[in-house]
């Protein structure tokens, strides 16, 4: 009987149905190499097979198989699944975010696709021929080469007594020093037998030097295990910086792999990964894997190749698409800092949380899940005050340190006082200089990178202004150059107006480029260093600026947010904030929680390892009550306060967003559609339905942009909303007038 197979394609589309080959075997989750369409070849997934042919007349066949075992197990593809359905896009989108991209090419022809698919790297083996397995027989051959040839005896004698001889009969050419003459030699004489094929990865025994936990993180770990035994499978670890989370971690993680189990630890960025692998590594020695977006393409396909055929006991440290790994025994997700909005993909599709997909895995199979922070999200804090989630709380710092003092630094009085150098409060400078007598170190952070926001005429009132975006260009004075944050355009910077032509453009604002400058003109003695994107232009860039922090060859750190997660200095005693108005007033329900959250973080860096940590918050508002809040350490006060503005406006966590984005490059085109698909949500949703609005920024790469919100209270069905609004959606797409807008959905956004 024919056979038929539902393949998911690289490619933001559904399943496509092929025919399946007489006589080849095939199942689910395989890999496999097909034609589509007139000349394109691509690897794709096998999701279904089947003997219901479809109504086609033509229907191509499977050209091969890839890999020999399937890529997808039955968990992994019922998560792609899930992922697909809740923030609405299709298998083919999950599939380009999931799979490295050597695993999943495209090509013009058969023969350019399978140069181009990646194949696993092999390494050769060495053993002894199974004539020579007889202890005499070994011995007699030893007598004959000794007497006859002294570097053959020698060659044989090496791969005869390693150490990994025993184990499997086989031993890797990496780990012999004899030289490849004789061992073809010993090969050819049928004495040795050579064969190629992946590299083994060993694993060190499970028995682990532990940091010894304190009394409180005892209690904390007795608290998580109570919660999980109780069938809770997801918990809240809300520990202060420096209180000693990671230590609840290890002793987590060296508990699963002690049964055999497999561990993903997330982190919500790559720059966290070195100092956090390096300290794991110390104590889990090779089990631990890491995996992100800086690796290789050729490094993270080999990762998920061997992960894919592990039999457990694995350890992975990543970022968000770590998520996707296959790892076949997991039993423990942590997700570290799990706040932080890094955790959500903004684009392309899925516009998926690492954070929450880790959360339905736990409760889909039978996994823990663990969200550990200084300041959790409010969703995650009312889920645990609820009783949703385990919760166990940390309140002391690890050792005998406090935390910090933080002083907030009016600008504006100190402005009238004349007590302002450049952008700093005299209040900031005076603690910078008693810190760097002292031989301490400092951390600036400012939330804006390049030189100024943005160059404007004080005559006529020109800036400068993306031509493809509705923004304005950053000022880069290193490179004298206008950059677009949103697009990348970018143009040399000018000196006199083009507008009025008449006087010089200022810079406006201040970002870590003009702070650097300044800092270093106000102390020049002390050694300054910046940390943010367009300084970290690679891996090797970022660690060594962290590297010279660490070992205290640079005296102060300027950065963006890249400084405030996760890092721990023992030389920082002071941390300035230069703005943290520009924080709390953005437009967004979110701005007081992200505030609060930024500052508690960055201030976390400050005496980690001594009582005399300080931090100065300079703004123009101390008395805003977040502040207040901040000064206080008042976690709680805040989040009551958040979440019952957020219950009375009907915001997360008591409703469910979905922001609907419309692009298009004639504005009245997509104003329209904009419209008649309001007119058609609200005939399903009623007032749950706002907008349509122009976002902030309201033009991007040449497109304009028009947003809907739906607001769905918990109560309801997610999946039943998506399933109406993919109804209204696909109307709307298919009426002739708009069938060239691009819509974007974004579900849950950050």
């Amino acid at each position: 009987m024919s056979r038929y197979a539902d393949i998911v394609l690289p490619l933001a589309q559904g399943t496509y149905t092929y025919a399946v080959p007489e006589g080849m075997s095939l199942e689910a989750g395989e890999a496999v190499a097909v034609q589509f369409g007139l000349r394109k070849y691509y690897a794709a997934i096998v999701w279904r097979v089947h003997e219901e042919r479809p109504p086609v007349k033509r229907l191509k066949s499977i050209e091969r198989k890839i890999y020999d075992r399937p890529l997808l197990d039955a968990r992994q593809r019922a998560l792609w699944e899930w992922i697909a359905a809740y923030y609405m896009c299709s298998l083919g989108e999950v599939m380009r975010a999931a799979l490295p991209s050597l695993m999943k090419p495209s090509a013009d022809s058969e023969a350019q696709l399978l140069d181009a698919e990646y194949h696993p790297r092999t390494e050769r083996y060495y053993a002894l021929a199974d004539s020579l397995r007889d202890e005499e027989a070994l011995s007699a051959q030893f007598d004959r080469l000794e007497r006859r040839a002294p570097r053959l005896y020698e060659t044989l004698l090496e791969v005869a007594s390693h150490e990994d001889l025993p184990r499997r009969g086989e031993v890797a050419r990496r780990l012999l020093g004899a030289e490849s003459t004789p061992l073809q030699t010993l090969v050819k004489k049928g004495i040795l037998t050579m064969c190629e094929h992946a590299p083994e990865q060993t694993h060190d025994a499970p028995r682990f030097r532990l940091p010894k936990l304190t009394p409180h993180q005892e209690e904390a770990m007795a608290k998580l295990k109570a919660d999980y035994a109780a069938g809770r499978t997801t918990a809240l670890l809300h520990g202060i910086t420096g209180s000693g989370k990671t230590e609840i971690y290890i002793h987590l993680v060296a508990e699963v792999l002690a049964a055999g189990g497999d561990v993903l630890l997330l982190v919500p960025e790559i720059a966290l990964t070195a100092q956090l692998i390096e300290r794991m590594e110390r104590i889990f020695g090779s089990r631990v894997t890491a995996y992100h977006s800086r690796l290789t393409n050729q490094r993270r396909s080999e990762t998920y190749l061997r992960l894919n055929s592990s039999s457990g006991g694995e350890f992975v440290v990543g970022v968000r698409s770590s998520i996707f790994l296959p790892l076949k025994h997991l039993q423990l997700i942590i997700v570290d800092e799990e706040h932080d909005a890094s955790y959500k993909q903004s684009d392309p599709a899925p516009r998926y949380a690492a954070r929450d997909v880790a959360v339905y895995m736990a409760h889909a199979g039978q996994i823990r899940t663990l969200l550990g922070s200084a300041t959790p999200a409010l969703e995650s804090w009312h889920n645990a005050a609820t009783g949703r989630y385990g919760y166990a709380v940390l309140t002391e710092r690890y050792g005998d340190a406090e935390p910090p003092q933080i002083y907030l630094s009016d600008t504006r009085r100190a402005a009238q006082r004349g007590e302002r150098r450049g952008h700093f409060n005299k209040l900031l400078l005076d603690k910078i200089g008693e810190r760097l007598d002292c031989g301490e170190q400092v951390m600036l952070f400012q939330n804006r990178r390049g030189f100024a926001p943005y160059l404007e005429c004080p005559q006529c009132g020109w800036a400068a202004r993306c031509p493809h975006c509705n923004v304005t260009l950053t000022y880069h004075k290193n490179r004298s150059q206008l950059v677009c944050h949103y697009c990348g355009h970018t143009e040399q910077a000018v000196v006199k107006c083009p507008s009025c032509k008449v006087v010089d453009v200022q810079p406006m604002g201040f970002g870590t480029e003009k702070i650097e400058e300044q800092i270093a003109e106000l102390f020049p003695e002390a050694r300054v260093a910046r940390l943010d994107r367009d300084k970290v232009t690679s891996e090797s860039a970022f660690n060594r600026i962290i590297r010279d922090f660490e070992e205290r060859k640079t005296d102060i750190l300027v950065g963006t947010q890249m400084i405030t997660k996760g890092f721990d200095f023992e030389g920082v005693s002071l941390v300035g904030v230069l703005n943290a108005d520009n924080l709390l007033l953005n437009p967004d329900f979110r701005a007081s929680e992200r505030a609060f959250q930024l500052l508690q973080q960055v201030a976390g860096r400050a005496g980690r390892r001594s009582n005399n940590g300080e931090v100065v918050i300079q703004t123009a508002d101390p008395s805003h009550p977040l502040l207040r809040q901040l000064l206080a350490g008042d976690y709680r006060t805040m989040a009551t306060e958040q979440l019952a503005e957020r219950q009375a406006y009907f915001y997360p966590p008591y409703a469910r967003l979905t922001i609907i984005t419309l692009r298009h490059g004639d504005v009245q085109t997509v104003r329209r559609a904009a419209v008649a698909l309001a007119v058609a949500l609200r005939r399903r949703f009623g007032s749950r339905v706002l907008g349509p609005i122009a976002p902030p920024v309201d033009r991007i790469r040449g497109e304009y942009l028009v947003q809907l919100m739906l607001k769905v209270e918990l109560g309801a069905s997610r999946m039943k909303a998506n399933s109406l609004l993919d109804e209204e959606l696909q109307k709307l797409i298919q009426t002739p007038d708009f069938k060239s807008i691009s819509v974007a959905i974004n579900v849950d956004p950050q």
